[in-house]
């Protein structure tokens, strides 16, 4: 399997894994100049941005050391730009995850509020 098909199912795990818990998936990948959200789902009033990582090398620090603070601050940048863009969302209260894989098809590591805006 090539990277990509790998990375795919990853967040397709991701996706049930976050409906399962009884969110709504409102985007996937959603993509802007500022940068991409993995998965963007609601619960109530409450926003999930979720960054989905796999790393099946701890070598360079697993799949939580991949979400460097650049990449903290483009998920941020483009969380407001969805924000102002998506105005009936601008009222919720908004939660940064991650949804972790060590390896394709295992576990995912599932961390509430990962980081801060």
């Amino acid at each position: 399997m090539d990277r990509q098909h790998i990375g795919r199912e990853a967040e397709a795990r991701a996706v049930q894994l976050l409906q399962q818990a009884g969110f709504t998936v409102l985007a996937r990948n959603y993509r802007c100049r500022m940068g991409e959200l993995d998965i963007v789902a609601q619960r109530s009033q409450l926003l999930v941005i979720a960054e989905v990582r796999l790393r099946s090398r701890v070598q360079f620090g697993g799949a939580a050391a991949s979400i460097t603070a650049a990449k903290r601050a483009r998920i941020v940048r483009t969380t407001r730009y969805l924000l102002r863009r998506q105005p009936a969302l601008a009222g919720l209260a908004v939660r940064f995850d991650a949804l972790l894989l060590g390896a394709p098809g295992g576990p995912i590591e599932w961390i509430e509020a990962a980081f801060e805006a």
